[in-house]
């Protein structure tokens, strides 16, 4: 079976592209870079399902994630985090946090109101953050 992004993830996100193991996507939720990565492996509900080498990759890409986001956005903090209580497709949210936003200091969920971006500001974000990971080696840009 080929992979396939959970629904729910499909729109609320803007794919962003692909590195090796995980589809990159940019959360159309107003807070702040809000980067998901998604591992393409069907099945897959929790970090520990994923294969020893898939487990390594992943914790590549994901330290790669988090330092794009500490370099082009400067956050006061990097959340990340894995629920899954909506969404049981394993799916990892990397959020730059800053001490301004709507939900500082307490977590992102439940505390943004659910103000997303408009449509033109979210083409402009991707944008920008396709080009801040293009600069990946093995980041391959949605298409």
């Amino acid at each position: 079976m080929a992979f396939a992004l959970h629904p729910r993830l499909e729109a609320d996100t803007t794919w962003l592209g692909d590195l090796p193991l995980c589809r990159v996507l940019l959360s159309k939720e107003d807070i702040g870079p809000w980067l998901i990565l998604v591992p393409k492996v069907d099945g897959i509900t929790e970090l520990h399902h994923l294969s020893e080498q898939d487990q390594q990759q992943f914790m590549r890409e994901s330290s790669l994630i988090a330092s794009r986001l500490e370099q082009f956005a400067s956050p006061d903090k990097i959340n990340i985090g894995a629920l899954g209580n909506m969404v049981p497709q394993l799916h990892v949210h990397h959020i730059a946090r800053f001490q301004t936003d709507i939900a500082w200091p307490g977590p992102v969920w439940g505390n943004t109101h659910g103000i997303v971006r408009h449509e033109l500001s979210q083409i402009e974000a991707a944008e920008k953050w396709r080009a801040h990971l293009d600069e990946i080696a093995d980041f391959t840009v949605a298409g």
